[in-house]
């Protein structure tokens, strides 16, 4: 009994290492959900905005600094090697010096807005990137999802093309088919798995695509949610209202306006006076001597007609660029919604020819493929009517699956516009 229990123990082990490769082997299924927020999370470029977003930051925490102090030390009033020296009070005496400039609180107060102002261009700036990497993405996903699709069809095909095969390889002999046919048959065979082969081949490539968006290593297996819905249809007219809230370039040429603005505030405020502090005190050579200091408090005058053309032209060219910005972002609204509506009827056409495709085109051609099948099966039909029948449902098939590739890029591609 003891030796029964420890065979059935073993056999249980062996099973338990046997299944394991089989478990290890099982990917794990990953949605479009999952891409984008990996995408959000680990891809370097955006990763990049984020890290100059916070020098940005880290820049304006020093905007209100003051400079450094100025400390010196030398001789005050000391006659020059070899002069003659009458009395002990003309050799003058040793000077310590300090002094500090203190900016005008206002400017400063205005400098780190204009910096802080520069962490919103880079959150602006990561949007713009994200969305292109997300259209990136979509690409990708609903290209791997449609080839899916194809190699289910192609799977298909290569069972009904094998039991073709074998049908006419049956009745050859018995001079129920021609031997052209037989051939015929091996060749589509054939070309269903070479499609196969170049297939599999493109649902790698999109893997990897996927892989270097996520950060992840480029061998990585998994797979991905099939059940993807044909887009619905598109709205024709798209406010401007909802561009300019929705599209990231248009934020980012917005925080580039508030920024410049910002900038023509701090220009002018170069008009505004600066300040500065200064104290020497001398120690006489002369013991006789009483000790001296002097105290001077100094004011800039900006407003002078030499020094204020800076300023003022700093202010006028910046206003321009404004404008220039302006007119800009007035362009890419009107482009973006003539853009909008071109896709949103091209989108909707694509979605109406597959909808045709799939409820109406391949149910006929299945159909006659279904009739030409049966007959040949009861020996009223020649196999190479039933591989034409068949090439016709095929090339129906694969004619939708292109459709509906093309319809989810111009998905992908009118949602990047609008950026929803």
């Amino acid at each position: 009994m003891l030796s029964i229990k420890k065979i059935s123990w073993l056999f249980v082990f062996v099973m338990l290492l046997a299944s394991t490769p089989v478990l290890a082997q099982q990917q794990p299924t990953m949605n479009l959900d999952s891409v984008l927020q990996r995408i959000s999370n680990n891809n370097p470029m955006l990763q990049m905005y984020e890290s100059r977003s916070k020098a940005m930051d880290a820049y304006a925490e020093g905007a209100k600094s003051w400079m450094a102090p100025m400390v010196g030390g030398g001789v005050f009033m000391a006659p020059y090697p070899g002069a003659e020296v009458m009395e002990d009070r003309d050799k003058g005496s040793l000077m310590v010096s300090a002094e500090q400039d203190i900016p005008n609180p206002i400017k400063l107060r205005a400098k780190e807005k204009y910096m802080k102002s520069k962490a919103g261009i880079e959150q602006a700036a990561r949007d713009v990137t994200y969305n292109e990497l997300r259209a990136q993405a979509k690409t990708a996903y609903y290209n791997w999802v449609v080839l899916e699709k194809q190699m289910d069809v192609l799977q298909e095909n290569e069972r009904i093309m094998e039991y073709m095969l074998k049908l006419a390889r049956i009745r050859y002999p018995y001079s129920q088919g021609k031997l052209g046919g037989v051939y015929k048959a091996e060749a589509r065979l054939h070309e269903v798995q070479n499609m196969q082969v170049m297939t599999a081949s493109q649902i790698e490539q999109q893997n990897v695509q996927l892989n270097i968006l996520m950060n992840l290593p480029k061998d990585q297996k998994y797979k991905i949610d099939t059940t993807v819905f044909v887009p619905e249809p598109a709205l024709l007219a798209v406010d401007t209202t909802y561009l300019t809230g929705a599209r990231s370039d248009v934020r980012q040429l917005d925080r580039t306006i508030e920024s410049m603005q910002l900038n023509v505030q701090m220009e002018k405020l170069e008009r505004l006076p600066d300040f500065k502090l200064r104290f020497d005190h001398m120690y006489p050579r002369d013991a006789m001597m009483p000790q001296q200091f002097t105290a001077m408090g100094m004011i800039s005058i900006p407003i002078a007609p030499w020094s204020s053309k800076m300023y003022k032209a700093n202010t006028k060219a910046m206003n321009l660029e404004i404008q220039s910005m302006q007119r800009e972002r007035e362009a890419i609204l009107n482009e973006a919604q003539g853009m909008a509506r071109n896709m949103a009827l091209e989108l909707n056409t694509m979605r109406q020819q597959a909808e045709n495709y799939e409820k109406r085109i391949i149910p006929a051609f299945k159909k006659n493929y279904d009739v030409t099948m049966l007959a040949y099966e009861q020996n009223n039909e020649e196999l190479p009517l039933v591989i034409d029948a068949w090439e016709s449902l095929n090339m129906a098939q694969m004619e939708y699956l292109k459709i509906l590739q093309s319809l989810f890029q111009m998905a992908v591609n009118y949602e990047k516009e609008i950026e929803r």
